[in-house]
């Protein structure tokens, strides 16, 4: 089962780039005397005191990322994660019609695609300044759109696998498979009751939390990709 071996060694790269890539932003932030006297004296927009984003919505993941030394970090491990996406899905359309004795381009797929191509393209404009409305709303569509393929995908697979759980039913462990589903549950949840808290001009902090929050809860997804299917030989 060469498709799921390649599915396991996927999600973790998908997982831990990504995680590892915007907490390393998060550390030279909170620690620029580390590079003081150096090359990459850390810009001072993006410096900040100690703070767990997570809780205290302190500063934003752009805030952290977007400013030399960090976008060397940020960029890299983003567009790296958006090829590693397209693989992903690529190798789930294949496990799919391998099972179902098909040869079609699963809506999965599509979405997953889509939603790696916005973040690599946000990850490229990240940090680069346009004084225009228009580049504004762009890069609030490229962000949105990222999430909301990225979740539809998620749940479209989630949705299929569970159509051939019993075709599946030696290699995929169901416990993670229903912990799959019930994320997905609360990503679409909590996207739904925070558009009112998005759309509106305050809740600065409330807004930066929920970004580093929704984000790991993303990637989570494919933490628990790994651990659903069972090795293979």
């Amino acid at each position: 089962m060469n498709e799921i071996t390649q599915i396991r060694k996927l999600s973790l790269w998908i997982f831990f780039i990504p995680l590892i890539g915007i907490n390393l932003c998060l550390l030279i932030s909170q620690n620029p005397e580390f590079l003081e006297n150096t090359f990459f004296v850390v810009n001072p927009t993006c410096r900040s005191g100690f703070s767990i984003p997570y809780l205290d919505g302190s500063l934003s993941i752009s805030r952290a990322s977007r400013c030399f030394p960090q976008y060397l970090i940020f960029k890299p491990a983003m567009i790296i994660t958006a090829i590693t996406l397209y693989f992903y899905w690529s190798n789930n359309n294949d496990l799919v019609n391998k099972y179902k004795e098909t040869n079609i381009n699963y809506k999965f797929r599509t979405f997953g695609i889509l939603s790696a191509v916005f973040l690599a393209i946000h990850s490229i404009f990240l940090g680069i300044k346009f004084d225009y409305d228009l580049y504004k709303l762009f890069r609030r569509v490229v962000m949105v759109s990222f999430i909301v393929f990225e979740i539809v995908a998620q749940a479209y697979l989630v949705f299929i696998l569970y159509k051939m759980k019993n075709k599946l039913h030696n290699y995929i462990n169901f416990r993670f498979l229903f912990a799959k589903r019930v994320l997905v549950t609360l990503l679409i949840i909590v996207a739904i009751i925070s558009i009112p808290i998005i759309s509106s001009p305050g809740y600065k902090f409330l807004k930066h939390a929920l970004e580093w929050d929704y984000f790991v809860g993303v990637i989570s997804f494919y933490l628990l990709t790994f651990f659903m299917w069972k090795k293979t030989n």
